[in-house]
């Protein structure tokens, strides 16, 4: 019996890049059975809530979770009553215990170009963003007033060890802990248990500490000198969209969220982008890439996640551009350029 994955399109450009991702994994001989539910903004239409009970079960009861994008203007609102599509994805997180979100940022050559950056500060780039999931302000207690408005920002211990472990688990030679430590209380625990977690169990890693702000600087001044970031949960969205760019497109870069025994979720970075969704111009390559780390994280199938990769890095250096990277490639096009190299 084939392992299942549930297949969650979600917003927007969701749809139209899911179904060209099982093409791909269908490509390269990965079998599996898939099951589709609605969810984000297209459940709230249909159900009234981003995650309803059904879908979070077939995700819990799942192999692997593969979901496109979720949100748009339609379903934005200030209103703490009405529900929002990115509700859903914390909620996802909290009730499969994805606590580590895994992005890899490696530039590849035949994109040097697309980035923002110089060609000498990007060359031979390659980090991972390690971010906390499921702790700190977008998991604490809120409350909200007509004047005023708070949002605790909580971490324990445990939370912080785990995620840790983590980051020095993955580490080729450094882990840079990043975080607020002269200004949070939370960010002094974070810096204390990192560093006494290194000291007893990963002393042959080299650790540094850096605050966030300056973080942000050094990513985009010299981001060779990063191999893996380690942060809470808000630096680490903000990071690694900021690391984003390094590759010259938000639509380049994958995503992985994993707990302990259950199914992982994987994810493109990117957003639902509302604005070209129906014209068939998206970036389907981290809708591929993620799917790739599903191989890779979700099933170990090493071979299979080279070979997507592979086919990504080949179709790219033959000069696929679509529009996010300066070239006028359709979806369809950027998916038979993927096909043609598995």
């Amino acid at each position: 019996m084939a392992p299942t994955v549930v297949l969650l399109p979600g917003d927007g450009i969701g749809p139209e890049i899911i179904a060209p991702a099982v093409q791909v994994l269908d490509a390269v001989g990965a079998k599996f059975d898939y099951a589709e539910y609605p969810f984000g903004g297209a459940s709230i239409d249909a159900h009234g809530t981003p995650l309803t009970d059904e879908t979070l079960a077939a995700c819990e009861s799942a192999d692997a979770v593969l979901l496109a994008a979720v949100g748009g203007p339609k379903w934005d609102t200030t209103d703490p009553d009405k529900p929002r599509p990115e509700q859903g994805l914390l909620a996802l997180r909290k009730g499969l215990g994805l606590f580590a979100n895994l992005r890899p940022v490696r530039p590849l050559p035949a994109l040097y170009d697309a980035s923002p950056l110089k060609l000498d500060v990007i060359e031979r780039t390659d980090l991972l963003v390690v971010r906390e999931l499921t702790g700190g302000i977008y998991f604490g207690e809120k409350s909200r007033t007509e004047d005023r408005a708070s949002d605790a920002c909580v971490y324990t211990r445990e939370e912080i060890e785990r995620i840790s472990r983590v980051a020095f688990g993955a580490a080729r030679s450094r882990v840079t802990s990043v975080d607020k430590a002269n200004v949070l209380e939370t960010s002094r625990l974070w810096r204390e248990v990192v560093g006494a977690l290194h000291g007893r169990e990963f002393p042959n890693v080299e650790l540094e500490h850096l605050l966030v702000d300056n973080a942000a600087m050094r990513l985009i001044s010299a981001p060779r000198h990063f191999d893996v970031i380690l942060t809470e949960n808000m630096f680490g969205d903000i990071l690694s969209d900021e690391a984003a760019m390094l590759t010259g497109s938000i639509g380049m870069l994958p995503s992985a969220s994993l707990g302990g025994d259950g199914p992982g979720v994987f994810e493109p970075v990117h957003g639902s982008a509302p604005d070209i969704a129906g014209s068939g111009a998206a970036n389907p390559l981290a809708m591929f890439l993620s799917a790739a780390l599903m191989l890779r994280h979700g099933f170990g199938m090493e071979a299979e996640a080279a070979a997507v990769e592979s086919a990504v890095d080949r179709a790219l250096a033959e000069g696929l551009r679509t529009r996010d990277l300066g070239g006028a490639a359709t979806t369809a096009d950027a998916t038979q350029a993927v096909l043609k190299h598995i």
